[in-house]
């Protein structure tokens, strides 16, 4: 897999060179530079106000976790995606580490969060992600059909969509019946493992699939994330539509949505290419010439976004850093001196009174 990732990296970066050097660099950095530093700090903002969005769809599924440790983690785990040679999976797993420290971020309202919980609370919130994302793609769809009909790109789109609703069905059966199957799989391989493992083993699905059933057992919650995530996928077309604002181009919000929509249906399907390198580049030069954007400026657009990730993304890889040498410290704190230093704490003595020959 890391192979195929590292591969599929390469690629996209070549795609990536090859698309700049075709449309010609000189084109593409008059592009960037027309946006200003105004233009582009108005798409951070845009970008910062969606991510505050995607924190309340957290919540609204998971409130057992406060709000800003919600926040913090989604966004840490988004920038591990977007800013690491990382695949999507990759982000994912930093995604749950960063569940687990980001209460010292919250402060006294922080909670302790362990590593099954983090990674319920995770795959719920990516559960209720895609519920939004389909949602959001088939209004692309349908945006994009309204402007162009014949669009060579409506019909992959859908099957890709109906590919993805199966796929997010069968997720949605896993996390109600994951406990289960676990404890089948440890059973079945009972013979083969140690006694110890096979109950730790059973112990760890009980625990998962309790954590499951409580978030499962409010399917309002869930809708409701659903549609806030679908409120922040809105949202991420505002923030496209923005940028080509401040590029000159034409276009409306409904042609953001479809550009937007459409583009998160061709990268869902990319997702083990690193921050879908050139992909992204690819889709949003394709359809951008749909409605009569000059390749350069998409280009040039693309490329404004993965500076606008990297502005919001390295600083929250740094304060994940600095909550994880929190964490560190505040974990030795609470061990005892000795046992610091790798040797072992030693044994209280106990006092006993000398033995009277005289007495029985």
């Amino acid at each position: 897999m890391r192979k195929l990732t590292i591969l599929l990296a390469i690629l996209g970066l070549a795609l990536l060179t090859g698309c700049t050097a075709w449309f010609g660099a000189g084109s593409v950095m008059q592009a960037i530079v027309s946006i200003g530093f105004t233009g582009f700090m108005a798409t951070v903002v845009a970008q910062l106000a969606v991510d505050a969005i995607l924190g309340l769809a957290w919540h609204a599924a998971c409130r057992d976790i406060p709000l800003v440790q919600l926040t913090v983690s989604r966004m840490i785990r988004d920038a591990a995606a977007s800013c690491l040679p990382f695949s999507q999976l990759g982000g994912m797993v930093l995604g749950i580490r960063a569940t687990c420290s980001s209460d010292l971020f919250a402060g006294a309202k922080g909670r302790h969060v362990d590593g099954s919980e983090a990674a319920c609370a995770n795959l719920v919130d990516i559960t209720t992600e895609v519920m939004g994302q389909i949602l959001f793609i088939l209004t692309a769809v349908l945006c994009l059909v309204a402007h162009q009909q014949s669009s060579p790109f409506a019909r992959p789109v859908i099957i890709g969509l109906v590919l993805l609703s199966l796929g997010i069905g069968g997720f949605i059966y896993t996390q109600r019946r994951g406990g289960d199957l676990l404890k089948r799989v440890g059973r079945k391989l009972g013979h083969n493992m140690a006694a110890q493992w096979q109950d730790a083993m059973l112990s760890s699905a009980d625990s998962i699939q309790e954590r499951f059933d409580a978030i499962w057992s409010h399917p309002g919650r869930i809708i409701q994330g659903a549609l806030l995530h679908y409120v922040g996928w809105l949202g991420s077309a505002a923030t496209i539509w923005i940028a080509y604002y401040f590029l000159g181009a034409h276009l409306g919000f409904s042609g953001a949505v479809a550009i937007e929509g459409v583009a998160c249906g061709i990268m869902s399907v990319s997702f083990l290419v690193p921050a879908g390198l050139g992909v992204q580049e690819a889709a949003y030069i394709a359809l951008g010439s749909a409605f009569g954007i000059a390749p350069s400026v998409s280009l040039g657009l693309s490329l404004l976004r993965r500076g606008r990730e990297l502005v919001i993304g390295i600083p929250m890889l740094l304060l994940w850093q600095g909550m994880e040498m929190r964490a560190l410290r505040r974990k030795e704190g609470n061990i005892p001196p000795a046992e610091r230093n790798g040797a072992p704490a030693a044994s209280p003595v106990v006092l006993q009174k000398p033995h009277d020959p005289t007495r029985k």
